[in-house]
């Protein structure tokens, strides 16, 4: 159901340790996992999930990953009403698709992050959005648009 857990190349650079822009002694490894998944509707639908594995350079170097290595463990993701980084809560606003929009609970904004374990057992922790009706009219309005260019392109191409 679900793949293993495999460590991503930078695909500018091809490094597996990047370096923090804050701080060179930092870095992190970009791993990713297809899931196998069931929206609210009942579809399945296989979905790749990526996390960062922060450490220091010296350690995530000396433990020896390479690009397209498998890992044992999972893919978590948390959400939260709560933020998970104090100084920079926006980092981890839940944003629905490419709407731009933030996913709410009871007005509260939800906070999303991954991050890998090597406990398989663990489970994701969600917090289903409720404004539902706000992201519904912001994908009819993209779906109009999009079907208006598409309209106004083909009539302009085709015009004899």
């Amino acid at each position: 159901m679900n793949s293993k857990v495999v460590v991503l190349a930078d695909e500018t650079t091809g490094a597996v340790v990047n370096v923090s822009q804050n701080n060179p002694e930092y870095g992190y490894l970009r791993v990713q996992q297809v899931r196998t998944m069931i929206d609210d509707n009942g579809f399945l639908r296989r979905k790749p999930i990526s996390a960062l594995i922060p450490g220091t350079v010296d350690e995530l170097k000396a433990s020896g990953f390479f690009a397209g290595q498998e890992l044992d463990g999972k893919i978590i993701v948390e959400e939260s009403l709560e933020p998970f980084n104090e100084k920079n809560p926006d980092r981890d606003l839940k944003i629905a698709g490419e709407t731009g929009i933030v996913c709410t609970l009871g007005g509260l904004p939800i906070y999303r992050r991954t991050k890998m374990s090597f406990d398989g057992s663990l489970t994701d922790t969600l917090v289903k959005h409720d404004n539902v009706e706000q992201l519904r009219e912001a994908y009819q309005a993209a779906t109009k648009a999009n079907s208006e260019g598409i309209q106004s392109a083909a009539g302009a191409d085709f015009n004899v």
